[in-house]
């Protein structure tokens, strides 16, 4: 396995179109790298820049110690599973697994011992003589990553590889796949639109948007400190609640969202200079809480639109004033539509931004 290094990537179209910019990330041996973003971000054309499927407007790419701005994509020694699978209909899946190998002129008791490891390692054993035809779409797609796999490339790269597949078949393949990264310690680039796959294969997250990189980080330290309200948004389940309003003093800090409507910031530790200024708020959904007695001061009171109960966990919208929230709550009694309900927002737990640039506000700042 080897590392991948990219200096200062950038593609633009004939068109003048910049697809990316200046993209600049290493990818660690034997890490799985997850690129996440919207439909458009650039995150696929960065990843067939990677195969060398898409030529390189400028900058430098590095496999290992190699820059293979240059080399044709059969000689990066990488391998790539696409989001269609690509398999081959007429063959079978030992067929399909073996040809890349039989091009490459191995011998064929070799072939047939790659093969062998890989329909153990996905559990296609029982497979072997059916076509693409007889198996179901998570077949399909361990057949995918098990003719990646029988190449042992240096690098793997994966382009939305479980978005053709049910929910339940989704889950599951999520954990085949970190399985697999584990179990081999390969070098992955995984790429994806959805922010739940990225949070939980990922070992480190390159958030793209517009083709440039917005944040890199792992899962958790992009969940707990979105560097712009873009990232805040875009990762999490409900989304970041944003709240947009002036900071006032009344009675402690609140944000004041006009019209007579405003919310109280309890003891939020927001830098001094942001008093009478137009900020945006950002709170996580279970950072909303049912107000306890003794938190008037922090309380207020939105009311309720729609109650969504999952089992484990209920989402509760809500409505105050101008502004829409999402409160994330554990089993409870259900609280009554069109009723109010007093919340407060969980203070050591508030994000601060830039309303225009979307950058994030620093306490220390």
């Amino acid at each position: 396995m080897a590392g991948l290094s990219l200096e200062g990537i950038r593609k633009v179209y004939p068109n003048g179109q910049v697809a990316v910019d200046d993209a600049s990330f290493t990818v660690g041996d034997g890490e799985l790298l997850v690129l996440v973003g919207p439909s458009g971000c650039g995150k696929s054309t960065l990843l067939r820049m990677i195969a060398g499927l898409e030529a390189i407007s400028s900058g430098t790419l590095r496999i290992g110690e190699r820059v293979v701005n240059d080399v044709a994509p059969k000689d990066r020694d990488i391998a790539m599973v696409f989001q269609s699978y690509a398999l081959y209909p007429h063959m079978s899946v030992a067929e399909n697994l073996g040809f890349g190998l039989k091009l490459r002129g191995l011998p064929k008791d070799q072939i047939a011992a790659r093969v062998g490891e890989a329909a153990a390692t996905l559990e296609l054993g029982q497979l072997l003589d059916r076509k693409p035809a007889a198996l179901s779409g998570g077949q399909r797609q361990r057949v995918a990553l098990g003719r990646a796999l029988v190449r042992q490339p240096q690098v793997f790269l994966l382009d939305e590889p479980l978005s053709n597949l049910d929910a339940k078949l989704r889950m599951s393949m999520r954990v085949e796949i970190a399985r697999l990264h584990r179990q081999l310690g390969a070098t992955m680039v995984y790429v994806t639109h959805d922010q739940i796959e990225a949070m939980t294969l990922g070992q480190r997250i390159v958030v793209l948007k517009d083709g440039v990189i917005q944040q890199i980080d792992t899962p958790m330290a992009l969940y707990a400190r979105p560097a712009n309200l873009f990232v805040a948004t875009f990762l999490g389940s409900p989304a970041m609640n944003v709240l947009r309003g002036q900071v006032v003093q009344q009675d402690g800090l609140a944000l004041d969202l006009g019209d007579g409507w405003s919310v109280p910031l309890g003891d939020a530790d927001l830098p001094a200079q942001c008093l009478g200024r137009e900020i945006a708020v950002g709170v996580r959904p279970e950072h909303l809480h049912t107000a306890e007695a003794g938190e008037a001061r922090a309380a207020f009171a939105p009311e309720v639109e729609v109650v969504e109960p999952v089992g484990n966990e209920v989402f509760v919208n809500l409505r105050h004033g101008p502004q829409s929230l999402v409160a994330r709550f554990g089993p409870q009694t259900l609280p009554e539509i069109g009723a109010p309900l007093p919340i407060a927002l969980a203070s050591r737990h508030l994000h601060f931004f830039e309303p225009e640039s979307g950058r994030r506000i620093d306490a220390e700042a």
